[in-house]
């Protein structure tokens, strides 16, 4: 503790009181670390700890400020550093609840730390920690942004810790300059990435920032029938692609998939903020949702795993699985390299025929013998004991059709989509920019789009392309109720990112189905159970919608000729 001459009793009181919280604050901050990663309520009171520490922090420091800075030097940099610790705190609590409000929360102090420059003088202090600080900051917030789809915020922000990263290196020469580097070279190669297809404003070439969540009119509206009781609650979402594009443990399918699969907040002016002012008080989050599942979130719980081991895959869906309410549907996405199978002769159908790898962290030294199964690899079989409740599978990977042999042997609800195992040829460098099935699942038109070969649109014309697809996903909604599909399938329906699933689905397959480029079974998805072919994934209507939006776009000439579909 700092302290000037000349303080009376007052101003040291307030200096006490204010290093107490501080100090008080890191401890909890630092224990953090030491909370289950799974599970939904054994961290909960914890969380209201710190928030409740740091309300109190941030309080006292907004009132005694005037004696903290004359008496006892408290520097911007500081406040900043209190500041980005709630940061941290409020996206923290997003990654356990999924509700996207503290993502808001997160971005306002985020905000407020770079709008008053609290970390402007960080580098006159000649201290290269300080500068990490503020570079890891930079990071956190462009994550934030991500999350929230504020891109132009990122692109800013990008250039920013570009500079900084320039000022560090300059200023101090540091070991960690090359990881720093590295960092930047990713975050602009997933920035680049994440515009698969660029959707330009009418009066000028500046992009137009696209929602992905789930919103009010996204998903075509079903009226309920009996068997559609089920609720997606639980998800686990794995990546694991070797070359992918990749940030802050996230590749660029898991992060669509993360938006794909999060309803946007009904905007709570009391929670939500724009981040242009750091005098606002920090609120403590509410009580979380009951056990047994009445006063469930907007947004399923999700789990996120970037190139996890097997048993972290098997100890994360089993939180999932143990944490499911009645008639809750655990949802596991898989993005990964193929592992394939060296059994001449298969068997264990759930075994000998390959999966998909889970981690690349492991050193596999010894060559495998004919027949060995990989350790690191997640077999259909392992699947299995989940099936005693409603599981729902996405697989994107070159290794994907193995997992229609997952066997029903409890009668409970089981779908499995599957994305194409190979593409042609001009589209498989693409991969590495994201799986086109994913993209067909998180943005339909855009993947329309990227195998047409359409680099960018006008604003108008994508909002015309949009309605066949809109017009297509109600279509495909209303075969699918009157055809004959497996009850899984209804089942499964009543649920509002489950259904959007299922028709984003319906409209890959008839688009790969219909393109001139994609051609054999392996390049095209698969789903367990299938889904109808003569009453829906061939049915004409959803053929003549896609070729009015070839039409649209001008590009007929990738599609058959309407006698040919005759």
């Amino acid at each position: 503790m700092v302290m000037m001459a000349g303080m009376d009793e007052h101003e040291r009181k307030v200096g006490v009181e204010f290093y107490h919280l501080l100090d008080k604050s890191k401890q909890l901050f630092n224990g953090l670390k030491e909370l289950p990663e799974y599970g939904h309520k054994q961290w909960h009171s914890y969380f209201g700890r710190i928030f409740d520490i740091y309300t109190k922090l941030w309080k006292f420091q907004q009132q005694h400020r005037a004696i903290l800075d004359n008496k006892y030097g408290l520097k911007r940099w500081q406040i900043g550093e209190i500041a980005s610790k709630i940061g941290q705190l409020y996206y923290q609590y997003y990654q356990k609840t999924s509700e996207t409000s503290y993502l808001h929360e997160a971005y306002s102090f985020y905000g407020a730390i770079h709008t008053r420059a609290y970390y402007s003088r960080a580098a006159k202090e000649d201290r290269s920690d300080l500068m990490v600080k503020k570079l890891r900051y930079y990071a956190r917030f462009i994550v934030v942004c991500l999350l929230l789809n504020k891109m132009n915020v990122v692109r800013d922000l990008v250039q920013d810790l570009e500079a900084q990263i320039a000022d560090y290196n300059s200023a101090y020469e540091p070991d960690d300059h090359v990881d720093w580097t590295h960092v930047l070279d990713e975050l602009k190669a997933f920035v680049k990435a994440d515009s698969a297809v660029a959707v330009l404003r009418a009066d000028s070439n500046v992009p137009v920032v696209l929602p992905h969540r789930l919103g009010p009119l996204t998903s075509p509206p079903v009226e309920r029938s009996t068997p559609m009781c089920l609720s997606l609650q639980e998800i686990l979402i794995v990546g694991n692609c070797a070359k992918q594009v990749k940030f802050s443990e996230m590749s660029i399918d898991m992060f669509r998939m993360l938006q794909t699969l999060e309803r946007e907040c009904q905007d709570d002016p009391n929670h939500l903020h724009d981040g242009s002012s750091g005098d606002r008080m920090p609120f403590r989050p509410g009580p979380y949702p009951s056990e047994n599942g009445a006063s469930r979130r907007d947004n399923p719980h999700k789990y996120i795993l970037f190139n996890p081991t097997y048993n972290q895959v098997q100890i994360f869906l089993s939180s999932g699985f143990n944490e499911l309410p009645p008639n809750g549907v655990l949802l596991l996405y898989m993005s990964a390299d193929g592992c394939f199978s060296t059994v001449k002769r298969p068997e264990e159908m759930g075994y000998d025929l390959g999966g998909v790898s889970t981690s690349s962290k492991l050193e596999h030294g010894k060559q495998r013998l004919q027949g060995d199964k990989e350790p690191e690899c997640l077999y259909p079989g392992d699947l299995y004991p989940f099936t005693r409740k409603p599981f729902f599978v996405v697989v994107d990977s070159d290794n994907s059709f193995v997992f229609q042999q997952i066997p029903r042997y409890f009668g409970q609800p089981l779908m499995v989509l599957m994305s194409p195992q190979d593409t042609p040829a001009g589209l498989r460098e693409l991969r590495n920019e994201g799986g086109l099935f994913t993209l067909f699942l998180h943005s339909p038109l855009a993947a329309f789009c990227l195998i047409c070969n359409v680099a960018s649109l006008p604003i108008q014309h994508w909002e015309r392309c949009e309605r066949y697809v809109e017009q297509f996903l109600i279509e495909a909604s209303q075969l699918v109720l009157r055809s004959r599909c497996e009850l899984s399938v209804l089942q499964f329906f009543g649920d509002d990112f489950l259904r959007l699933l299922l028709l984003r689905y319906v409209f890959c397959d008839v688009v790969l189905h219909l393109h001139r480029s994609f051609r054999g079974r392996q390049q095209r998805p698969r789903c367990h159970p299938p889904l109808p072919e003569a009453e829906l994934l061939e049915h004409l209507s959803l053929h003549h919608i896609v070729l009015d939006l070839a039409n649209c776009l001008d590009v007929r000439d990738y599609f058959p000729d309407s006698n040919e579909l005759a």
